[in-house]
Parts: structure tokens; sequence; C-alpha cells
């Protein structure tokens, strides 16, 4: 195809979920309810796991590094979501459309990383009971959580590039070029494009299953080393206590990894949009709503930290 004469992109149409004005009314103010409570129940955590020094071993600091994540996460996508549901145009940017799309996945791939690292942590915790005090500590955690974020942050410039120096030109008569979607994904973005781009594709396609499949299976390995490890307790109790402190950690590898793999395995692979659009705003706007949930209902340290939080407020207030 000549592309010579395609007019440059300086926006598109966000397409969002198109439905009536009532109803997205409605949507808006059902996600605007989450988000607050996202934000909420994740700086919950951040403020427990700062305020009380019980809570300052890597564990934990990885929890409040994780839910800090999750905090940036749902802002890459939710705000500009809940502004595309009363606006009337729909549209963003080129340049806040690339942008999106570069801290939406790197932030995701961050995501993974710590996921992976939390597993390794619990596997030193209980299959090196002994030597764990030794092996780690806050700084060497906080060094490689730091690690964890400069490495994701590395893995998309690249593909962006790329992808940016394409024609876009949408479907005939449609300008600006609409992406269905309600955020910049790639899979929607290369449909756009003038020319076939394989190439792309794929490698989207291989990055994203290298980095889902090396650090899923790099947390099988870790809690199949656990539970080898947590089999061989003779108490109930002890097991019983093992199975705890991982099973957080696992409900929400599950879910996370779960929809990753049913949406970025394979990118184009002919999913419909609205399948798209529901996996991909299940994990990313559902799962940092309910992991605070999953972490605090189920650990006892965290409960009690999130009270001493919620007395110390209502003195303050009474004072």
């Amino acid at each position: 195809m000549n592309v010579s004469g395609v007019n440059t992109v300086t926006e598109f149409i966000l397409l969002n979920f198109p439905c009536s004005r009532e109803v997205q009314v409605l949507l808006f103010v059902l996600f605007f309810v989450s988000y607050i409570l996202t934000l909420m129940g994740n700086g919950s955590i951040i403020c427990a796991v700062k305020l009380d020094h019980r809570l300052h071993t890597p564990m934990y600091i990885l929890l409040a590094n994780f839910s800090f994540l999750e905090i940036c996460y749902i802002n890459t996508t939710v705000p500009n979501m809940l502004g595309n549901f009363l606006s009337e145009t729909k549209t963003i940017s080129y340049t806040a459309c690339f942008l999106q799309f570069y801290f939406f996945f790197s932030m995701g791939t961050t995501e993974t990383f710590l996921l992976a690292l939390m597993a390794f942590d619990r596997y030193l915790a209980i299959c090196q009971p002994l030597h764990y005090p030794t092996i780690v500590n806050n700084r060497l955690c906080m060094n490689s959580v730091a690690l964890c974020w400069v490495t994701a942050f590395l893995c998309y410039p690249i593909p962006i590039y790329f992808i940016t120096q394409l024609p876009f030109c949408g479907h005939i008569g449609e300008w600006p070029p609409t992406i269905d979607h309600f955020v910049c994904d790639p899979g929607p973005l290369l449909a756009l494009s003038c020319i076939p781009t394989p190439g792309i594709e794929l490698s989207c396609s291989v990055l994203s299953s290298l980095i889902i499949f090396i650090t899923f299976f790099f947390i099988l390995a870790s809690y199949s080393l656990v539970l080898r490890a947590v089999l061989r307790v003779p108490s109930t109790a002890g097991r019983r206590k093992a199975f705890s402190t991982c099973g957080s950690h696992l409900v929400v590898v599950s879910l996370f990894y779960g929809s990753l793999m049913v949406m970025y395995i394979s990118p184009t692979s002919g999913n419909p949009a609205g399948i798209q659009k529901i996996v991909t705003l299940f994990y990313s706007s559902v799962t940092p709503l309910v992991n605070p949930l999953i972490y605090s209902l189920r650990n006892k340290d965290m409960k009690a930290a999130l009270k001493k939080i919620q007395i110390h407020t209502k003195i303050n207030q009474s004072e």
C-alpha cells in the first residue's frame, strides 16, 4: 500500500464502552467508587507497614511496594477512562496514547517481577528459615524492588518506538482513527496500521510471552519447593501457618496471571473487542481493588496494624 498521502495522526478516538449516555454516567459512578476504594485499600496497607514497626520486615516491605505499584497501575488507565465516560469527543492525543501504553505495560511487567520476588521471599522464609535472616534484609529487599522497576521499564521502549513509526489510517472514512478499547493497547493499535505488521505483532507476542511464562514458572517452582517443605512439617499447626502465609499470594497470582494469559500471550489473536476489554478491566482494575482485601483479611499482623491505625484516627478526630 502506498502510504505517502496518509495524514499525520495527532490524536485517536478511545472508544471505551459504547452505550447510552445514562449508562455512561452509571459506569462513571461505579468505576469512580471502585477507584476510590482501590486507593484507600492499597493506601491503608502502605500506611500500616510504614507506621507499625512490627511490619518492618522484608515480607511486608514487599507487600507495601506491591500496594504502591497497584496505585500507580490503576492511575495509568482509570482516570482517563473516567474522563472518557463524560466526554463527548472521547479523544486522546497521540503522545498521551503512547505514554499510557508505555506506563501501563511497564507497570504490568513490574507487577510480574514483584510477584516473582514475593514468591522467592516466601521460598527462602519457609525452606531456609535458619539462613533467611542473614540472607534477606530490608536493604536487599529495597534494592531488589528497585531492580524490578528499572528492568520492567526497560522492556518496552524499543517495541513502542517501532509502533510509533507506523502510519495509522484506521477504517475507511474514519478520522481520527478509533481504538476499540478503553486503553491504548497494542492489538487495537496495530489493527489501525495502514500496512501489515507481522514482525511487530510477533515481537510483542514473544516479549509478552517470555515475561509472563518466565515469571509464572519461577513462581510455580518456588511454591512447589515451598509445598514440599510444608508437607514435611510434622505439626498440623505449622503446616496451617505456612499455607496461610502463602495462600494470599497464590490467590493474587492466580487472578493476575489467569487474566494475563488469556489476553497477552497472543495480543492480536483475534479475541473479540468485548472480551479484550473485560479481561483487561479485570487485571487492571478489579485485581488492584481486591488485593488489599485478600492480604488484609487473611493476615493477622496486617489486620492488627490496620485496627491500630483506625483507633489512632478515632482518637485524633475526638481531640
